[in-house]
């Protein structure tokens, strides 16, 4: 298995992509890029979010950028570790410069109830292992306006009224990524799902969900090593949902 030691991450910088995860697949499909290299788009013309949503970002202002790894001591079963590291590394890399951020599972970034990051993460598989991960991430930096038909984003400018500096904040993020994907390595599991869980948005109390069936209140019981999200109501019983099997309600 490649590590990170064994070849320095390159880091690509362009103006303009569809997508950053679309051509750091593009590129790795003709070379071999070292583990934890990154490709960084001052504007996506296409980007993606979760199940097909695009995500709005105004050129030049925020951080959208795609980094590899190749975790072959992953099995497929726990691929979910990927997210967490990941998510966790954004919100400790935003804990920096604000407070109140928080992981709204499985993966987005929110500061109070908005939104400031979202991430798509492409797992390929071999065999009962992890092969390779492109995970995309999309930091609200510096935007002023938003304008598109997104809900409640939020950007750090918006937050803390000033402008930082777009490769500080990669930087941040790639110092605490690597550190957490060594922990990975190492089979540190339960420190990071630790870790994760104590992160959680709305992690305290009783709030509504909704599901197939209807609004209901619960409160997050737990995180399974899958990624399944545990839900205990009132009545004591408990529910488990994948992605998007349940939303958060206001």
């Amino acid at each position: 298995m490649m590590s990170i030691e064994d070849e320095s991450p390159r880091i690509l910088r362009v103006a303009e992509t569809t997508s950053t995860n679309s051509l750091l697949r593009e590129l790795i499909e003709k070379e071999a890029l070292p583990e934890g290299s990154v490709v960084v788009a001052d504007f996506q013309t296409a980007g993606r979010g979760q199940v097909g949503n695009v995500w709005e970002s105004e050129a030049g202002k925020n951080l959208m950028f795609s980094t590899v790894l190749y975790p072959t001591c992953i099995p497929a079963n726990l691929q979910f570790l990927i997210s967490q590291i990941a998510a966790l590394s954004v919100k400790e890399t935003l804990d920096l410069y604000t407070d109140h951020v928080s992981v709204k599972w499985p993966n987005d970034i929110y500061r109070e109830e908005k939104k400031i990051c979202g991430m798509l993460i492409e797992n390929d598989l071999s065999g009962r292992n992890l092969y390779c991960s492109i995970i995309g991430i999309g930091i609200n930096l510096n935007q002023r306006v938003f304008r598109g038909d997104a809900p409640n984003p939020v950007s750090l400018f918006q937050i803390i009224g000033k402008e930082v500096d777009r490769k500080e904040v990669l930087d941040h993020f790639l110092s605490i990524f690597y550190r957490y994907y060594l922990s990975l390595l190492r089979e540190e599991y339960e420190d990071i799902r630790a870790r994760y869980r104590a992160a959680l948005y709305r992690k305290e109390g009783y709030h509504a969900y909704r599901d197939g069936a209807g609004e209901f209140e619960a409160r997050i019981h737990d995180i399974e090593p899958t990624g399944h999200l545990l839900l205990a109501l009132k009545d004591g019983s408990i529910r488990r949902y994948a992605f998007k099997e349940v939303s958060y309600c206001k």
